[in-house]
């Protein structure tokens, strides 16, 4: 080649800088899109939201949803108003939430209405893994495995081999056929090796009842009522359903810390949902505020009196909680062939 004489662009050389001259022409061309869904997300909300609760007020779900709805409203401007629609555990204020297209519609959702909800009822009409757009995991509370108080034993690892011994002899009591606390104990029989029948019950107070008189031994119970009950003398505590001891139920150590279990994790966790229709802006703008609030000094302290630990997650980590749940609680329901009632 003659030193005189310019250089030729080699093939690779002119590609790449088609290329690059093509990437830049599809971020230019792309750019008014990005700014605009910017703009919009800073922009949103222009009005009040509605943040829907499944569950009546003064239930455990609607606290949360009122404790929430505060900071909420001034961190994004607009006033955050709690609407009670109730019935069906909680899958009517699920579907309406679903289905919902005024961005401006959220969800205190419990973990059954957005897990496992269909595999219960095929019919329901929402698909909670489809329709419905996680945006922060709130607080999870473990549940506490009690016998009656004339089970004998004083341990942990007494009382469940006093279980295994009752076999079908022995019954459990849950707040209704596809709670979580009943399709909970059917995990359990199987990582336990017990095998109590199980018997429903209109709600926990009504379990509480029939294990102080002896007509059922044990239970999965929340520990705002197991505890009281356990003091009293009333009750005895087998273990907790966290994977270790619970700063809830800091006195007593999980099943699977004793060696009575493994890899046995139940709890129950409420969380804020979105219609899957929302844009992504105005969801990741929305994770990320609820987290924060959430993760606060005073909304934590004010979580924990409400018997709940703080998460306080991104939409990721609540997406991989309904997913692990949904896959561990289904699998049971499957080869049970539990239906809701």
């Amino acid at each position: 080649m003659n030193p005189q004489q310019p250089s030729t662009p080699s093939r690779r050389t002119t590609r790449r800088a088609t290329l690059g001259a093509l990437s830049a022409l599809a971020l230019s061309a792309a750019a008014p899109a990005v700014l605009a869904q910017a703009r919009d997300a800073a922009a949103w909300p222009n009005r009040p939201l509605r943040l829907v609760v499944g569950f009546p007020a003064g239930s455990s779900p609607d606290l949360t949803a009122r404790t929430l709805a505060e900071p909420l409203s001034k961190a994004l401007g607009q006033p955050v108003v709690v609407e009670n629609r109730v019935g069906a555990g909680g899958n009517i204020a699920a579907d309406l939430v679903a289905k919902a297209t005024d961005d401006h519609t959220l969800g205190l959702m419990i973990n059954g209405n957005m897990t496992i909800a269909k595999l219960l009822n095929p019919a329901l009409p929402y698909d909670p893994l489809k329709d419905l757009a996680p945006v922060s995991l709130i607080g999870s509370a473990p549940l506490v495995l009690v016998t009656d108080a004339t089970t004998p034993g004083e341990t942990g690892r007494d009382l469940m081999e006093a279980a295994r011994k009752g076999g079908k002899a022995w019954s459990y009591g849950s707040p209704g056929v596809g709670t979580v606390a009943h399709i909970g104990m059917e995990l359990l029989k199987g990582k336990a090796g017990i095998d109590p029948v199980h018997v429903p019950y209109p709600g926990n107070p009504q379990v509480v009842t029939a294990m102080m008189g002896q007509q059922v031994q044990l239970a999965l119970l929340p520990p705002g009522i197991a505890l009281p009950q356990v003091r009293a003398g009333k009750l005895k505590v087998i273990g907790v359903t966290s994977s270790g001891r619970s700063e809830l139920v800091p006195d007593f150590a999980s099943l699977d810390d004793q060696g009575l279990t493994r890899g046995y994790r139940l709890e129950v966790w409420n969380a804020v949902a979105a219609p899957v229709s929302m844009p992504r802006a105005n969801l990741a703008r929305l994770s990320a505020l609820v987290a924060e609030i959430v993760r606060s000094p005073e909304m934590r302290q004010k979580l924990y009196a409400q018997g709940w630990q703080v998460a306080g997650t991104t939409a990721e980590g609540l997406a991989t909680r309904v997913q692990a749940d949904t896959a561990d609680l289904g699998a049971v329901i499957t080869a049970r062939g539990i239906k809701a009632e």
